[in-house]
């Protein structure tokens, strides 16, 4: 086998976040679940945004958060993720490669514009996500760089891309690419509601090519349909190789073939806004598993980026996370 040239490739939806303050009642109003993500047609879109206040924009994307966390982590990254040839693509395309991503997007069609994410944070800083996938959604596996994907330690892919079809193909093709190679594959659950609508193929993915996988509490719990976190830690054991589960506050646990791993949650400055904390937590376990870091501080060094990121609006890191890890 040769010697990966890129430690993290990650495969999901290339989106740009438009993040704005709301209240409880504003989310009852719009019908919305506090804390997930649901789906949204173009049509929805526009009516939640007009009826949104001020918004800041941000690229995102769970995947594509994970690779400029990599990188900002000094890892070598590179995302695949599908935009329209417009001004929120050219947006994300500058943003995501000025952050040190590697990204040559497939080629425009005709089609949806870029996706976007309407992001609603309240005062308690959950986030409630309302996503037009957009162009994002179309991505299939002709869009795959198999070479690009071969040349990578660890392949990192978003559950939220299970629920299009094309998108699911791309997933497999890209599993089956890496595992070829001889490289490890990760997959992220993404959300509670993500899970309850696979549960039966996320659990075939965790039991079968999946190398890592990350989950937070209620995830996990809903993969294995159980109200009890240590009912769905022991149920996962065993399964995969690695489970990395966060569970916010109280840090994370990380299920290996040696024993179970807790590492505590790193306290942000501030408290600002969860968007994200999940997929830095993964780029900061990632980076350190690839640089040759212990199950412990890989689980560190991801407690640290996930609060760098919940201190401020957006789920790209705005302070040097290089430095804030360098006493791990």
């Amino acid at each position: 086998m040769t010697e990966p040239t890129l430690d993290v490739v990650a495969l999901g939806n290339a989106i740009v976040d438009v993040l704005t303050d709301a209240d409880d009642a504003f989310l009852a109003s719009r019908n919305l679940a506090k804390g997930g993500m649901q789906l949204i047609d173009q049509d929805q879109a526009t009516s939640l945004y007009d009826a949104m206040g001020p918004g800041v924009e941000h690229s995102g994307g769970s995947a594509a958060n994970t690779a400029v966390g990599v990188a900002a982590l000094g890892g070598r990254a590179a995302f695949i993720g599908r935009v329209q040839d417009d001004q929120l693509g050219e947006v994300f395309a500058h943003d995501i490669r000025a952050a040190g991503v590697t990204y040559a997007p497939p080629q425009a069609k005709p089609g949806p514009a870029t996706a976007r994410c309407l992001i609603l944070v309240t005062s308690d800083a959950q986030r409630t996500m309302n996503t037009f996938l957009g162009a994002s959604a179309e991505i299939g596996p002709d869009d795959i760089d198999a070479d690009l994907v071969a040349s990578a330690a660890i392949t990192y892919l978003e559950g939220y891309l299970w629920d299009q079809p094309l998108a699911k193909e791309a997933m497999r093709r890209t599993t089956a690419i890496a595992r070829d190679a001889d490289r490890q594959v990760a997959m992220s659950l993404s959300d509670s509601f993500c899970v309850d609508r696979h549960r039966d193929e996320f659990r075939d993915l965790v039991e079968g090519p999946l190398d890592i996988v990350f989950a937070n509490e209620a995830e996990i719990m809903a993969l294995y349909e159980t109200d009890s976190f240590d009912a769905a830690l022991d149920a996962v054991r065993g399964k995969v190789h690695l489970a990395v589960l966060t569970r916010s506050e109280k840090g994370c646990v990380i299920v290996a073939p040696d024993g179970v791993h807790e590492v505590p949650a790193t306290k942000p400055k501030q408290l600002v806004d969860t968007t994200g904390a999940g997929d830095l937590f993964a780029a900061g376990f990632l980076a350190g598993i690839t640089s040759g870091r212990s199950l412990s501080d890989a689980g560190r060094i991801g407690a640290v980026a996930a609060a760098e990121i919940i201190s401020h609006y957006g789920a790209r890191p705005e302070a040097d996370l290089k430095q804030l890890i360098a006493g791990i």
